[in-house]
């Protein structure tokens, strides 16, 4: 687990992907890439995802894909088969984190309340997902939430942007920020790829100037 965190920890800025036809997953990979994020949250929202997954960690050895929106166990075991190195859920659900624990499968749960807070701290988690972000209060929310779960670092999603982008990655409580706009579905079905290296780039940029 520690590895992945330092892993996404140096990249800042993590794409959370909608794929809906797998046949775009290596060229979204390698715009990705080219762009300079090594990274992706692959969502398990539609039937695309585990083949996927298996294609851009195939295409790219070196490149930490996640699978997010995962909310059984049996996707757990699917993303995971299909090479995926992290989970990310969407909420707290105790069956999934511990799933995940048992097996040594580096989980970011979803949380957004101090009770859920207690519940990732009481199994030694040291990141969570704070998601949906900017609807429950955003960074202010963060801040208070890490005040008494002072060992634990966020990595939210939901609502970041460019926009807000330095408003998280100033706070040391945020160890990277997940986000879609620069692979905005529209963009990959158009197969606008040029457009979402360009973007990548862009984010890239502006995160490092923030920590750098």
């Amino acid at each position: 687990m520690n590895t992945i965190i330092e892993k996404l920890e140096k990249m800042l800025v993590v794409p959370v992907v909608v794929l809906d036809d797998a046949k775009d997953a290596e060229k979204l990979a390698d715009a990705l890439v080219e762009g300079g994020i090594s990274c992706a949250e692959v969502t398990f929202r539609t039937d695309a995802a585990e083949e996927s997954i298996r294609i851009m960690t195939d295409k790219h050895k070196e490149m930490l894909v996640g699978a997010g929106t995962v909310i059984t166990t049996d996707q757990v075991d699917k993303a995971v088969a299909a090479g995926a190195k992290f989970i990310v859920s969407p909420g707290f659900d105790p069956e999934i984190v511990d799933y995940c624990i048992d097996k040594n499968i580096p989980v970011l749960p979803g949380i957004v309340t101090p009770s859920e807070a207690a519940q990732a701290v009481k199994r030694g988690l040291k990141v969570v997902k704070f998601f949906p972000a900017e609807q429950f209060g955003g960074l202010q929310t963060i801040k208070a939430l890490a005040a008494p779960y002072t060992m634990l670092r966020f990595m939210p999603t939901g609502g970041v942007g460019m926009n807000n982008l330095n408003d998280y990655l100033s706070c040391d409580k945020v160890i990277c920020c997940g986000g879609s706009w620069m692979v905005k579905g529209d963009l990959i079905k158009s197969g606008e790829f040029d457009k979402i290296t360009r973007l990548t780039k862009e984010a890239v940029e502006l995160a490092k100037s923030i920590r750098e």
